[in-house]
């Protein structure tokens, strides 16, 4: 059964699925209230980040041009460059038992590539979610829609994988950012 979250709701993934091993972080989104000529690119991305809330190096940020972690632990999917259809746009994938023990927090985002140039930001984004799935599965576990809630934001942290002891939790974020990509980098420690 899916648990529905709201911004800043916090739920404990593994000690409801004691065996959960891997799962897939399924981001998806539409677009609305457009029509500027540009197709919408949105980018999924996953940062893993340490105590300190950074990344300890520019390989723990893990995004269209960076597939894979080194670990193994996390991976990217691939590009869905239009958005279009049903379902997931973007998908990650995260096996908890190779994620190293330094990285504390697993930071799931979306952001809007060009969007400067292409003038355009997530309020012109609807139905947009991050779901987390148990991959052996299929089972949806929790599903966090964003709502409506941003207007001039081109980079959203939508939420958050991270370990509370030895329980792995999810924090339903929900952060907008003005500046795209590079804002992100930034607030993770990413040299851009």
């Amino acid at each position: 059964m899916t648990i529905n979250l709201q911004k800043g709701q916090k739920v404990d993934l593994t000690k409801g699925h004691p065996n959960l091993v891997k799962v897939i972080a399924g981001l998806g989104w539409d677009t609305n209230r457009y029509d500027g000529g540009f197709q919408f690119d949105l980018d999924a991305a996953a940062f893993l980040v340490g105590e300190t809330g950074k990344t300890l190096s520019d390989g723990d940020f893990v995004f269209y041009n960076n597939l894979k972690h080194s670990s193994g632990a996390v991976i990217h999917m691939g590009d869905n460059l239009t958005g279009e259809g049903d379902g997931d746009d973007e998908q990650i994938t995260v096996d908890l038992t190779k994620v190293p023990q330094n990285i504390k927090k697993i930071a799931f985002t979306v952001t809007i590539f060009d969007a400067e140039t292409r003038i355009q930001n997530f309020g012109q984004i609807s139905n947009a979610y991050i779901r987390l799935c148990n991959e052996e599965n299929g089972e949806e576990i929790i599903r966090y829609d964003l709502g409506e809630d941003f207007s001039v934001e081109t980079a959203i942290v939508v939420g958050e994988l991270y370990r509370y002891g030895t329980e792995w939790k999810f924090n339903a974020i929900g952060s907008g950012f003005h500046g795209g990509l590079r804002s992100l980098c930034l607030n993770f420690g990413i040299n851009v």
